[in-house]
This record gives structure tokens, sequence and C-alpha cells, in this order.
């Protein structure tokens, strides 16, 4: 894996997080919003909606350098749109970075080069 598709994942799992936490933090200000006097939904709607447009844009320039499948792009978008699904997301593209950091030093095993 070259450096441009190791940063575009690990910005991709750096924003799925925070969208998480940010659409949870709107559902609850949607119930808030109508059991009380409480009414933050403006703010809360603005930063889930520019970390969503944000996921969007790091998840397409993912699927463009990681050349995913349908299936696997699609389950990445579809955890977007999920209230707890960013924190699956983070899991799974942190794990994916893992293995391709394992599957690179075995690589360069192979080829007889070692690192530290």
């Amino acid at each position: 894996m070259d450096i441009k598709t190791a940063s575009a994942l690990r910005r991709l799992r750096l924003v799925s997080a925070p969208e998480a936490v940010s659409f949870l933090l709107l559902l609850i200000c949607s119930v808030l919003k109508r059991t009380t006097e409480f009414n933050a939904v403006p703010v809360m709607g603005a930063v889930h909606g520019v970390l969503f447009i944000l996921y969007v844009i790091f998840w397409l320039d993912a699927w463009n350098r990681t050349k995913w499948s349908f299936g696997t792009a699609a389950l990445y978008f579809v955890l977007s749109v999920l209230p707890t699904g960013g924190f699956f997301a983070e899991r799974k593209l942190k794990g994916e970075a893992e293995a391709s950091v394992i599957a690179a030093r075995a690589r360069k095993e192979k080829e007889g080069v070692v690192s530290a």
C-alpha cells in the first residue's frame, strides 16, 4: 500500500468516530427539542452535516485509491448513515490498516529486507 492510500484510509478512519458521535448527539438534541425547551438542533445539525460531508469525501477518496469492491464501498457508506455505524467503520478500517502493514512487512522480509 502506498502512502497516499494509507493516508486516505487514515483520514476516513479519523473522521468516522466523530461523525458517529455527532449523529448520536443530533438524535439526542432532536428528542430534547420535542420534549423540552432546549433546542441545539441547528448547531448539531450543522456540525453533523460538515462531518458527514467530510466522511463522504474521504470515503470516495479511499474507495478510489484502495480499489474496494462495490460491496466493501457500500458497506462503509451504509455504516455512515447508521447512528453507531461510524464506530464499526473505524474499527474495521483500523484492522484493514494493520493487515496492510503486516503484509508490507512480510513482503519486505520475503525480499530479504529486514526492518526494525
